[in-house]
């Protein structure tokens, strides 16, 4: 994360105007690994809307379980009101965003503090998780699932270079403070994460998610379990604002350097480039049916 988070705050100041690594790629390696790393980008920010929404609603499901059967219709109705807002633009869509960020932030927070507290009266000694059948031996797929996995950790640093022209001026300076805020409260958040789960032993479930599980061990099933719950949806959920906002830009790139149609070059009456906001949604829409609205099926 420190890495990435470094080479994106180099690169945010070198292209203020945004494109991050496609327009990186091209103007320093060439044309070809520039369409590679566009092509990467539209993959990832296709999956980062599927995915999200999966995550969301799992989030929703392990905290009521009776909603589990209804798992495909809310995900699609979330990814509906998701294309409605983006349609509106992208300034009345990031306002609505602040609040559940601050809720999730100081949510989990609360977790790794309570959960840490309480580790410390049994001197840190981890809790033995329950007993494991392995499934599957090490191969490179599963290294390469390993890998995806930890690589979503850092959803969202790209997103930041993409999208310079969208901050308040001097935009490339209140972006690289952004990048670094962001990666600070990724490390803590994710190493107080993968502390707790060590510390208590808990390992993942195919009907509860992990951080609803640590969620219970540090707060019961009372007021701060809902809240971390629900405060854990709404930013998965709209975690998804960020391919919303950096598809359709770097369609219009692409676009304008001929390598995509030109109907990605228009902008709707609220200024956002809707043609690009529906092709995400339904591509997204398409997956996240597909695979039943799981991450892992």
């Amino acid at each position: 994360m420190l890495a990435v988070g470094v080479s994106y705050r180099q690169t945010i100041r070198v292209y203020p105007h945004g494109g991050g690594s496609y327009i990186v790629a091209s103007d320093n390696l060439g044309r070809v690994p520039g369409l590679v790393a566009a092509a990467g980008l539209l993959t990832d920010y296709i999956l980062t809307v599927a995915v999200s929404v999966a995550s969301g609603v799992a989030a929703i499901t392990s905290a009521i379980p009776s909603l589990a059967p209804a798992t495909v219709p809310i995900g699609v109705g979330v990814i509906a009101v998701l294309l409605a807002g983006n349609l509106r633009g992208v300034r009345q869509t990031g306002a609505l965003f602040a609040a559940p960020t601050y809720a999730f932030i100081f949510a989990i927070f609360a977790l790794v503090a309570v959960g840490l507290y309480a580790a410390a009266g049994r001197g840190f000694h981890p809790t033995p998780t329950p007993p494991l059948t392995a499934m599957e031996g090490v191969s490179v797929l599963l290294v390469l699932r390993a890998f995806a996995s930890g690589s979503t950790a850092m959803t969202g640093i790209e997103a930041i270079s993409n999208a310079v022209p969208a901050f308040q001026p001097v935009e490339w300076r209140n972006a690289r403070t952004t990048l670094t805020w962001m990666v600070s409260l990724l490390i803590a958040l994710f190493a107080g994460t993968i502390a707790l789960v060590h510390l208590d032993g808990v390992v993942p479930n195919a009907n509860e998610t992990v951080l609803s599980q640590l969620a219970h061990r540090s707060f019961g099933s009372g007021f701060l379990y809902a809240f971390t719950q629900a405060a854990t949806a709404a930013i998965l959920l709209l975690a998804a604002n960020t391919a919303y906002n950096d598809f359709p830009r770097v369609l219009f790139l692409l676009a304008h350097d001929q390598y995509a149609p030109r109907l990605f070059l228009r902008m709707g009456d609220r200024l956002a480039f809707s043609n690009g906001i529906i092709l995400l949604s339904v591509a997204a829409t398409v997956i996240y049916v597909a695979f039943g609205g799981m991450t892992d099926p």
